[in-house]
């Protein structure tokens, strides 16, 4: 069976699927990796360094999607980027593609991989199980954008973060908020802390604040749980609007009194919960600012613009929406093993195995033969189509 990795076509996304490290455990299991010329180039991986690890060089792209049974990516989308429709073409029927697809929102894209009769696996879809965590991408991603968002901020911010004494007389710590206590908060968390910020949390789940506290920083005096804050899945569950009224009613005191705020509330194929609004964010000092993760999803802060910076009475709203590509050698790094972990995982006896008995394949396996198969995505899409 041949593997194909292809360079990623989205305007900044500069990760691969997979890097030179992971080829030996891929080359036991008998499979053939075909890498496309300058794949890894933008992270840092160059071709010989894959053909020094037993993976062979394609004449070119088209080459790639010609002979690979299955087809690696970072991300496959969206569905309206012409790079992505380029790309669709060359799909064969019957041909695998594993990728962050982005099920639950680009119906047009799933539409489109059912109609060339690929095998689809989404990688968002990975369910939360302990048997899973290696092949946990969206974990991996987060970590790195919770790190690279403290960065940005520290970057941004007309202050230092830790507290110094000096001759010129002390340098009081920076105040640092970090909305959300998942794995982009919790990493958030750890590089504010040791950026020496003095560093509050606060997360809807009540099992989080014995993980805020274990990383040194403290629980916001916000009494505000939710009951049901997770899905079976292990993935945020949205509440009703009069819960986040309430919540931004108590997280405005919070709010303005940092120097530094992050958010990192996201929900799955929904749009990202409103919980800082302008109001709350022209209350901060002016310099102040704010890094919303969930900007690619609408945004956490009513003046969040994703990709760009907003300075609204003095306060600078950033909404970067890829980080990882960023730091696209650890991120590839990081993406890799995990892809290759799901790989190996569905490869039996040199084929892939559609078992529908397994649940990491029933609920990453988006389109096969033909067919929308996933059960969420396939509600999803009929809706939008109807």
């Amino acid at each position: 069976m041949i593997i194909g990795v292809v360079s990623e076509s989205l305007p900044g996304e500069r990760r691969v699927a997979l890097v030179p490290t992971v080829m030996p455990a891929l080359t036991k299991a008998g499979l053939q990796v075909l890498v496309e010329p300058g794949a890894g180039r933008a992270a840092g991986f160059l071709d010989a360094a894959y053909q020094e690890r037993g993976a062979a060089l394609a004449s070119s792209r088209a080459d790639v999607y010609q002979r690979a049974d299955v087809v690696l990516r970072v991300r496959l989308g969206p569905s309206a980027d012409a790079s992505t429709a380029a790309d669709l073409s060359l799909l064969r029927p019957g041909q695998a593609v594993i990728a962050f697809l982005d099920p639950l929102s680009d119906h047009g894209l799933v539409r489109a991989l059912t109609e060339r009769g690929a095998s689809a696996f989404s990688m968002e879809l990975m369910p939360r199980i302990t048997r899973a965590q290696s092949m946990d991408a969206l974990s991996s991603m987060a970590t790195i954008a919770g790190y690279k968002a403290v960065l940005l901020a520290a970057t941004t911010l007309p202050r230092m973060f830790p507290m110094l004494m000096t001759a010129a007389g002390n340098v009081s710590a920076a105040r640092a908020f970090v909305i959300g206590a998942g794995v982009a908060g919790l990493q958030a968390i750890a590089t504010a802390r040791r950026l020496g910020a003095q560093v509050q949390a606060f997360d809807v789940r009540p099992a989080a604040k014995e993980q805020i506290i274990s990383l040194g920083a403290k629980v916001a005096d916000i009494p505000l749980e939710a009951a049901e804050a997770e899905d079976r899945g292990g993935y945020a569950k949205a509440q009703d609007e009069a819960f986040y009224e309430r919540q931004r009613e108590m997280m405005g005191k919070v709010v303005a009194q940092s120097d530094v705020v992050i958010t990192t509330a996201a929900v799955p194929g929904k749009r990202a919960p409103v919980l800082i609004t302008a109001a709350m964010a022209r209350a901060m000092q002016p310099g102040s600012v704010i890094v919303d993760l969930a900007a690619e999803r609408g945004g956490n802060c009513e003046l969040t613009r994703a990709d760009e910076t907003v300075i609204d009475n003095g306060v600078t709203v950033l909404g970067p929406t890829n980080l990882p590509a960023t730091v696209p050698y650890h991120s590839s790094q990081m993406y890799a093993k995990n892809i290759t972990t799901f790989l190996l995982h569905l490869v039996k006896d040199g084929a892939l195995a559609f078992d529908p008995e397994d649940e990491i394949t029933r609920e990453t396996l988006v389109t096969h033969r033909g067919d929308v198969v996933q059960p969420r995505v396939r509600e999803l899409v009929l809706a939008s189509a109807s």
